[in-house]
């Protein structure tokens, strides 16, 4: 019965998915340090953790949600088994558990985690390996909050250090992912390379930034916008389909020649980065036109 009760509540959860979005989710480990990439781990020994405090998993995040309520039937056996211990009052061995930016991931010990929370219980024993991190995490985040939380610590850091929107007055250059001003950061210092290559003396940062802002990325933008691209990548940024395009139209100038323009890359892009329809989708034209 507890077993039905805690899978219930799980599959309920995921029922409001669409309400409640991922926060119902648990999250990855694997994703989580994907973003945060901890340079060191230090071993913290064993303590007392608190539950609400557990918000992710190195291996089992599909099968619990995000308070450890489990999703399937197949994890009835090993679950029952320890719950059955805990209502004879067994001790449970300590659990393993990653800690990062304040909050704690499941190295070893998820059904353990999963019939304590169940239980009402606050607090578990837990051996701690900390991962390094200056960033931190809530409880409630979701791996996109966290990205979003990055992309925008990145942003900030990047027009602070190059004056950005003061030089162009434009404060919208916005990615999707992380690592994306770095990847801004070289493709200027490659155009002003470019420029002096032609000028006696070395220009300064600031006046390859304006020339790289004038020069590449606002056509690019520009013929981005009179395509409509962003209406047919609705999940991208004009800033990321400028990177997208831009690699594109260097791969198409290297194929057909320097040449190609801008435009005739910008519509091949779309032909060629556009999914084709579904079958059923597909079907679904054929009959009607066939009428």
């Amino acid at each position: 019965m507890d077993f039905n009760r805690a899978r219930t509540k799980a599959l309920f959860s995921r029922a409001l998915r669409f309400i409640y979005g991922d926060r119902e989710k648990l999250l990855s480990l694997r994703d989580v340090t994907a973003l945060l990439k901890p340079k060191r781990e230090v071993y913290q020994g064993t303590r007392a953790v608190p539950l609400s405090l557990i918000i992710g998993s190195e291996g089992r995040y599909r099968d619990f949600n995000r308070r450890f309520f489990p999703y399937s039937e197949f994890l009835r056996s090993r679950w029952e088994r320890l719950n059955r211990a805990w209502l004879e009052n067994a001790a449970f061995p300590p659990v393993s558990l990653y800690e990062i930016g304040g909050v704690y991931f499941v190295r070893d010990g998820n059904h353990r985690v999963s019939v304590a929370r169940s239980q009402g219980m606050e607090m578990i024993d837990a051996e701690v390996i900390s991962l390094s991190s200056d960033i931190a995490i809530t409880p409630a985040m979701t791996a996109g909050d966290l990205r979003r939380l990055l992309i925008g610590r990145e942003k900030r850091r990047f027009y602070e250090e190059s004056g950005f929107g003061a030089l162009t007055g434009d404060y919208g250059l916005d990615f999707s992912a992380t690592g994306q001003y770095e990847v801004i950061y070289r493709h200027i210092l490659g155009h002003k390379y470019y420029i002096n290559q032609r000028v006696p003396q070395e220009i300064p940062f600031s006046d390859g930034l304006f020339s790289w802002y004038g020069e590449v990325y606002a056509p690019i933008i520009e013929v981005i916008r009179a395509e409509f691209l962003t209406a047919a990548f609705p999940e991208s940024t004009a800033s990321d389909l400028y990177l997208r395009l831009a690699d594109y139209w260097d791969l198409l100038k290297k194929e057909r020649g320097s040449r190609c323009s801008l435009l005739t890359a910008a519509r091949s892009f779309l032909h060629f980065s556009q999914p084709p329809p579904s079958p059923t989708v597909l079907n679904c034209f054929l009959r009607s036109g066939s009428k």
